[in-house]
């Protein structure tokens, strides 16, 4: 019955799993799950590591084999783009016609790549990463690039600068902001992994704008920036942060602000609607004042996903997951746990020089988010004591001899 039927539109990590999740609590009803791209649900990570640097298949890559969504009587609609949402009818129209009705509907559209309006975007050698088919094209262009300019000192432009000069090509990266990952890092983090890669022969470009994308014969042959500098380029990597896919909940007059407003349970405006992953804006409990957050990572996209599964299956409560984030980059591995944005005080615990160390962040006296360098152990407990709101002072913080771990396992009372 179509009143038993939950449509997920969007088969990325959010949607997956709140798939999997539903058959894993015993929902009994009628699952789909809808994604535009001609592919079973992928793992996106690998795709700006070990996958683009050969390293890793596509069979690696599948969140499961074909066979577990007929076992567990998940319905995939491959290459399926939704149209409109008609919430009176409780439809959804695809763009090949078809109407699916539904009792539950989940939005899990994710974001898409941001792209600047640069004279030259659409020559051919401008590349993104984000999905499987821009990184099959940037992984067979890699090969013969020789010239290479990355628009966007974040994770992921970071992550295949790495890649890339791991295959001997010239990269050059271009950044509006004064440092890498300004957005997500403290400034001890950035100059370690600024310096990691120059070492590497990586050349930055900071506080640098580009004002076109200069092409000869249909090609791209390099970046003109604001200051009147040319940078040549046979590949160009635009790596400029996502846009959230809000266009369908806004048409069915769903209300959006950088992502489509959810509650603290993940319900939109209209109760048979739910919205989870990258294109959700909800109240997040590790934000300042519970603000409107919208988060761009696996982990919150999986948690999501379950929270609502929970909701569905008629076990509803708030969405309360410590956000947390990674990124691989050359021999440095990065992880974050908390929301460390507009901290106001920061300490190093381990020596920076040695590349293995952590930046414990602090918003108004109190611990809001650690960062660890190559330090595995300091994140597994910033994420216990986050979880459980202990705090450690700034004291406790830079004294070695402070047991992380016993502050992070210690009972209450």
């Amino acid at each position: 019955m179509a009143s038993d039927t939950v449509l997920i539109l969007g088969a990325g990590h959010a949607g997956f799993q709140l798939a999997a999740s539903l058959r894993q609590h015993g929902c009994d009803g009628r699952v789909m799950l809808a994604g535009d791209e001609p592919v079973l649900p992928y793992q996106r990570p690998p795709l700006s590591k070990d996958y683009l640097d050969g390293k890793t298949g596509l069979d690696l890559l599948l969140m499961r084999p074909e066979a577990f969504y007929r076992d567990h009587k998940i319905e995939l609609l491959h290459g399926m783009r939704a149209e409109a949402i008609d919430r009176a009818a409780k439809t959804v129209r695809f763009a090949s016609g078809e109407r699916v009705e539904y009792g539950h509907l989940v939005l899990a559209t994710g974001a898409r790549n941001r792209q600047p309006p640069l004279p030259g975007i659409e020559l051919d050698g401008v590349c993104y990463l984000r999905n499987l088919a821009e990184t099959d094209d940037l992984r067979a262009r890699l090969t013969a690039a020789e010239h290479i300019v990355v628009i966007g000192a974040g994770f992921i432009g970071l992550e295949f600068a790495a890649i890339a000069r791991g295959k001997g090509k010239e990269v050059t990266i271009v950044e509006m902001l004064d440092r890498v990952m300004a957005r997500v890092a403290s400034a001890p983090v950035s100059q370690v992994f600024a310096e990691a890669h120059r070492k590497t022969g990586v050349e930055f470009v900071f506080g640098a704008q580009a004002v076109q994308i200069a092409g000869a014969h249909g090609r791209a042959t390099g970046i003109d920036l604001a200051d009147g500098r040319h940078l040549p380029a046979d590949l160009v990597l635009i790596s400029i942060g996502v846009v959230p896919n809000t266009e369908l909940a806004a048409a069915a007059e769903l209300p959006v602000a950088n992502g489509v407003l959810v509650d603290e349970v993940l319900a939109t405006a209209d109760p048979a609607v739910s919205a989870i992953g990258d294109c959700a804006s909800f109240p997040c409990r590790h934000a300042p004042d519970n603000a409107l957050s919208r988060l761009e990572s696996v982990q919150n996209a999986a948690d999501h996903a379950r929270c609502v599964a929970d909701r569905i299956v008629g076990k509803p409560h708030p969405y309360t997951a410590l956000p947390w984030f990674w990124s691989e980059q050359g021999p440095l591995r990065l992880q974050i746990a908390g929301l460390t944005t507009g901290f106001d005080r920061a300490v190093t615990r381990g020596d920076v020089e040695s590349g293995q160390f952590s930046v414990f962040c602090y918003r108004g006296g109190e611990l809001a988010g650690i960062e660890s360098v190559n330090r595995p152990a300091d994140h597994a407990q910033a994420r216990r004591l986050l979880t459980a709101g202990r705090q450690v002072t700034p004291e406790q913080a830079t004294d070695e001899s402070f047991d992380l771990r016993a502050a992070a396992t210690v009972r209450p009372g």
